[in-house]
């Protein structure tokens, strides 16, 4: 069981990004102790900075450690996916992401996507036959892809972390902390097939 304060946590977003479903989580993991770095397309930055969606209106910048070209997943406990309807609908065309958020799930490590980002979960082909939920708006989407859709705060399914809007929040971070201490998931890959 690994200790969160050794934990190496990846966001992976960009432009559009919901402002709080990526800084939250990111404050708050980090004052458990994780490290967290936020990965996105270099392509899509302007400077070394990505741009938050907040509510109505274009919000606050957050800083890029690293170009998702040079994320090498082994070198993490978790990812987190943050929603908004632009980060999300970016990300799900650059192939890199696809194939990031395809290797932490079939390596077994925790895969966190909250709001529209399971449609990054949909794209990656990982969400057939996993409980889960979404912002409502994408529930046809999710239940389309053959996932099993749940109107609840936080659905897990073996590591395989989901939550609805940014009220869910608490919720959805205390559950990474939780899944990433279980350590790997990889009994899912099987379930999953």
């Amino acid at each position: 069981m690994p200790d969160i304060k050794q934990a190496r946590i990846l966001i992976m977003a960009t432009d559009g990004f919901e402002q709080s479903e990526l800084m939250v989580p990111q404050e708050k993991l980090s004052d458990a102790g994780a490290t967290v770095e936020v990965a996105a397309p270099k392509s899509r930055m302007k400077s070394d900075k990505i741009y938050g969606w907040d509510e109505n209106d274009w919000g606050k910048t957050v800083s890029v450690d690293k170009d998702i070209e040079d994320v090498n997943p082994a070198d993490y406990d978790a990812l987190v996916l943050p929603g908004g309807q632009i980060n999300p609908d970016k990300l799900r065309v650059e192939p890199k992401a696809i194939e990031i958020i395809r290797a932490f799930y079939s390596s077994g490590k925790t895969v966190a996507a909250i709001c529209h980002a399971p449609w990054l979960l949909i794209e990656a082909g990982i969400i057939k036959g996993r409980t889960c939920t979404s912002y409502h708006s994408i529930k046809t989407d999710v239940v389309n892809a053959g996932g099993l859709w749940r109107d609840e705060t936080v659905v897990t399914d073996h590591g395989l972390i989901t939550s609805r809007n940014p009220g869910d929040l608490d919720a959805f971070v205390n559950k990474i902390i939780e899944e990433v201490r279980e350590g790997s998931h990889s009994g899912r890959r099987q379930a999953a097939e």
